[in-house]
């Protein structure tokens, strides 16, 4: 069974998708459809997106059916007529999506997908859309600034036991190896996405053992190959010491003790104070990992106090994002029977139509700024970024492995300028509009002010 159908898909939906859809199947309106995701603005400290979640997302689009049960559901609320129900009984869809490639690189006002069909079918994705890309797109970007953060150094995913649920913390898992880490803890996760697992000890299995030294010697003896062994359970030098008396009796045996975590106190002290200790014995190879609330900021603190830290293990903040834990994504009627459509309110104004985003560089390969454009537009010297991944309701292009994409991202960051980069970025990307799409934009809001004031004008 496939991992998504135990929550059955067909109802990942908000009650107004349906109610919508009654209304529409009750007036005659199967007209074709463009709906627009995209991100309206950036959280604190925020100068880029890493897409995520479209794989998913083309999977569910796809194999979405209403089952018996789920009909016998909505028929139940007592808000669904007979005709509307036989009609989800028969639900396929039937229309277009073009996204950009999972690992790519977006900013705001930009449509990560279009979705192009029949009104109905359209409406019913919404909520789907925006759970899946919002919350893998915002720990893919928020995995990408730790990683940054970490200067090469490896880091791993060790948020499973906080994040929002199990799905949510698999998908955390695979989000975070798509930006950049290097595995994660959650065995789930490796076993779905085949991504490396990491883990070392519990303080908790320190402290089952009558002695801090019995533990670190029962593990050796389980794991000589790949022993790494939390050495803060009661003092991390004193931890420190123990552990360097492991990798005496390792190497006396032709074997190497793999390396020590800490995970509490000032990290950056007693990592110092932990490397001085193990190269003076001669192991200066014993990797130090560090764990506990860390985040791209503490990483990059961490660094600069110059911190001997070879690995981080990082978990809550950033399997919540916990500085920026939703992002302000959109799912909006951009066009409706061939009709331009637009939304004027305050704040939440929409671009009209269906679009391209296209993306130049300079001289160095560097992004140098995108265009939103007209998806009549053309720009032969840009990268077209928006790709039809399904046609007639069926997929025009194979799914793609999580190393595809985890390469796509490197990629991609490589040709990022470095001012949007940065943990605390002082410029937002240049996204220009295209004058197509200001134009019709123009006119569309010009007709429908008059639409509508007339209309109130006449009822009054």
């Amino acid at each position: 069974m496939n991992h998504w159908e135990q929550y059955a898909p067909e109802l990942m939906s908000d009650l107004y998708e349906f109610t919508m859809g009654e209304s529409y199947f009750r007036e005659g309106m199967h007209a074709q459809a463009t709906f627009s995701a995209f991100i309206r603005d950036y959280p604190p400290n925020r100068a880029y997106f890493a897409a995520s979640g479209v794989e998913h997302l083309l999977d569910i689009i796809c194999g979405m059916r209403f089952s018996p049960s789920s009909i016998d559901y909505l028929a139940s609320t007592g808000k669904f007529s007979p005709g509307f129900l036989a009609y989800l009984k028969d639900f396929r869809f039937t229309g277009t999506v073009r996204t950009m490639r999972e690992g790519r690189i977006f900013f705001t006002h930009e449509p990560v997908i279009e979705v192009t069909a029949p009104i109905i079918e359209g409406q019913i994705l919404e909520t789907a859309v925006l759970n899946v890309i919002q919350l893998e797109t915002l720990i893919a970007s928020k995995a990408a600034r730790c990683v940054h953060a970490a200067r090469g150094r490896p880091v791993v995913d060790f948020s499973f036991r906080r994040t929002q649920g199990i799905e949510a913390g698999v998908k955390a898992a695979r989000a975070s190896y798509l930006a950049g880490f290097v595995g994660t803890s959650n065995v789930l996760a490796g076993k779905l996405y085949d991504i490396p697992v990491f883990g070392t000890m519990a303080h908790s299995y320190i402290t089952s053992f009558d002695r801090e030294a019995e533990s670190f010697r029962a593990f050796a003896r389980a794991y000589p190959d790949n022993a790494v062994l939390l050495i803060d359970t009661y003092d991390t030098l004193c931890g420190a010491r123990k552990a360097l008396e492991i990798a005496r009796n390792l190497a006396a045996e032709g074997k190497a003790l793999k390396g020590v975590r800490l995970d509490s106190g000032d990290l950056g002290q007693l990592s110092r104070e932990v490397r001085r200790l193990f190269n003076e014995a001669g192991f200066p190879g014993v990797n130090i990992m560090a764990s506990g609330n860390l985040d791209e900021y503490r990483l990059e603190d961490l660094l600069n106090s110059g911190a001997e830290i070879d690995t981080f293990a990082v978990g809550t903040r950033m399997g919540v994002s916990s500085d920026a834990p939703c992002l302000d994504i959109a799912y909006k009627l951009v066009q409706y029977n061939g009709r331009p459509i637009l939304k004027l309110s305050s704040g939440k104004k929409t671009w009209v139509g269906e679009k391209q985003v296209f993306r130049s560089y300079d001289g160095h390969g560097k992004m140098k700024e995108d265009w939103l454009c007209l998806l009549t537009d053309t720009m032969p010297d840009a990268e077209p970024l928006l790709e039809v991944a399904i046609e007639r309701g069926e997929r025009v292009r194979p799914p793609e492995s999580l190393e595809a994409v985890r390469d796509r991202f490197q990629s991609e960051w490589a040709s990022l300028p470095d001012p949007y980069r940065e943990i605390k970025p002082q410029a937002a990307y240049p996204l220009r509009i295209s004058p197509a799409l200001r134009d019709m934009d123009r006119l569309t809001a010009e007709k429908r002010r008059r639409t509508e004031i007339v209309g109130a004008e006449s009822n009054g």
